[in-house]
């Protein structure tokens, strides 16, 4: 564990350097009109001229005013700091010292990303069960049928090469026309990004026992069902944790998609698009991080439970 922090840390922190460096080209533009708007001398001629000419270059050329884009109010880029406070202010500070947050009302305020991450959380969590049961009964009936195995394995496959930006407001069109409204149709997109890793890995699981194990089974003559409760699912759990992992991940991803294209006003994805039409980058990018912590704690869930989970059956994590 000590030895793996010092190369993280190192990493974290090239990260936010090339972030800083990056955020300097990325808003010169911005920082010269705003210069020269407060009649400051600017390289690089009218704004005309300016706005065809390469960002490092006029970086380089304006070296002295460039690290006023580090402070823009709209910034193409925001710098890391802003980004930080921007969370701070959507966290900490709306939900403890705002009059609308849970320690004053009682209740999370609808301007916090905790608020917003919870209605993003419950689609998730409801399509990556929907996804990881129907993955799993896909995978038992895939290995246990040649039928499926020649049918349904191939239709699953040609299903996850189709964009979900495409296919998302597909779905919310013709759930909406049937009269479905609210997560159920976020929850869908969910459970369609989710299902695939755990259909393949579950597939790859059941079929890890060897020839040899099979073989013993039948001298026992032991029965299909025991077979498969006895031999296969055992064998398949490792593989359907690391499904599990890649699963959760993509149905976040679904529920934040599946927001976009429904105008709604609460989730992640909300936020990002609010964030888009009155150029807050800066509120962007915090609902990005947030989204990040959270397939990270729901990544670190699902590890807990697979340490607990092969530790009881025997098997060394």
């Amino acid at each position: 564990m000590k030895s793996a922090f010092l190369p993280v840390v190192t990493v974290v922190l090239a990260i936010i350097a090339f972030w800083y460096v990056a955020a300097l080209p990325m808003n010169i533009h911005e920082t010269l009109t705003a210069a020269e708007n407060a009649g400051i001398s600017v390289n690089g001629g009218d704004a005309k001229t300016r706005a065809a000419a390469s960002g490092i270059v006029l970086a380089l050329e304006n070296a002295g005013l460039a690290a006023g884009g580090w402070s823009l109010d709209r910034p193409r880029l925001p710098a890391p700091h802003q980004v930080a406070a921007e969370f701070y202010e959507t966290t900490i500070q709306e939900e403890v010292f705002g009059r609308r947050g849970f320690v004053q009302s009682g209740e999370f305020s609808k301007k916090s990303l905790i608020y917003h991450g919870g209605i993003t959380l419950s689609a998730t969590l409801l399509g990556f069960v929907i996804g990881t049961a129907l993955g799993i009964l896909l995978a038992v009936g895939i290995v246990h049928s040649r039928t499926m195995d020649m049918s349904v394995m191939p239709w699953a496959i040609v299903s996850q090469t189709i964009p979900i930006i495409a296919i998302a407001p597909m779905i919310i069109v013709v759930m909406y026309a049937a009269g479905i409204q609210g997560i159920i149709p976020k929850a869908v997109i969910s459970a369609y990004l989710s299902f695939f890793p755990v259909v393949v890995g579950m597939v790859k699981g059941l079929r890890s026992p060897d020839q040899m194990q099979l073989d013993l089974l039948q001298t026992y003559n032991a029965s299909k069902s025991q077979g498969f409760w006895k031999l296969r699912l055992p064998s398949s759990v490792p593989y359907l944790f690391a499904s599990l992992k890649i699963g959760i991940s993509a149905s976040l991803v679904g529920a934040i998609v599946g927001e976009l294209p429904t105008g709604a006003v609460a989730g992640l994805g909300a936020r990002m698009l609010a964030g888009s039409y009155y150029g807050q980058t800066a509120q962007i990018w915090a609902a990005l991080f947030a989204a990040a912590i959270l397939a990270a704690s729901l990544v670190g869930l699902i590890s807990l439970i697979e340490r607990r989970t092969l530790r009881r059956m025997g098997v060394q994590p």
